[in-house]
């Protein structure tokens, strides 16, 4: 199969991978990009694959506030060394990190931080929808695992769509960054605030309050 210049460009740029290794990745992923740069991650062929074992300790807590006030995140990010840590790249990259966390409102960095009771919940009501659409039983399992493939692209920080590009996950971009840097990167925990999240919010009566001010 004939290979696009630009794909074999765009991947080696992904994933700091050999000219041939992309190549052939390409070729035998039928030039999608990114089923390319996951058998190079999974060849141990592509830079994030060959740092992903290194330890990383450095890095930022990177603070993000939205919405007047209304969203604040807090994310941590590692990095191999201090002088990576504070660069404008890496610093970039974790303000990008900490806007996604308050756009896309994930709930967990990777899938499997999910507990397996979630799991087994969602299977249960994806199942349950399933069969009330009428699905034959006998492909309803198949449909469930899709199904939960897109509760993990919702709620995985990973997983999920990059808000500032589409085109590409977070797990793309931080190969990306991984590539271009030079270390092994790695977003290790975030927590999200939402103003008012969690509290029963006080309704007001507008009948009662008008005439408390008729009565006045």
């Amino acid at each position: 199969m004939a290979v696009d210049a630009k794909a074999v460009k765009e991947l080696r740029e992904r994933t700091g991978a050999g000219m041939l290794d992309c190549k052939h990745a390409l070729e035998e992923a039928n030039n999608d990009i990114t089923k390319a740069a996951e058998l190079l991650r999974e060849k141990g062929l592509s830079a994030a694959a060959s740092k992903a074992g290194r330890i990383a300790t450095e890095g930022v807590v990177q603070s993000y506030i939205h919405a007047g006030g209304k969203i604040g995140v807090l994310v941590e990010i590692n990095c191999e060394t201090d002088f990576v840590g504070k660069t404008d790249q890496f610093k970039d990259f974790a303000r990008d990190i900490a806007m996604q966390i308050a756009a896309a409102n994930p709930r967990y960095v990777r899938r499997e931080e999910v507990p397996q009771s979630e799991v087994d919940k969602e299977k249960e009501i994806l199942t349950a929808q399933a069969l009330n659409e009428g699905k034959p039983e006998k492909i309803v399992a198949k449909m469930v695992e899709g199904r939960i493939s897109k509760f993990y692209e919702e709620y995985c920080l990973l997983e999920q769509t990059f808000v500032k590009d589409p085109d590409k996950t977070i797990s793309q971009l931080l190969n990306e960054k991984v590539s271009t840097i030079g270390e092994n990167i790695s977003i290790r925990r975030f927590v999200r605030y939402e103003l008012g999240e969690g509290l029963e919010k006080k309704v007001d009566n507008f009948v009662e309050e008008v005439m408390a001010q008729v009565n006045k």
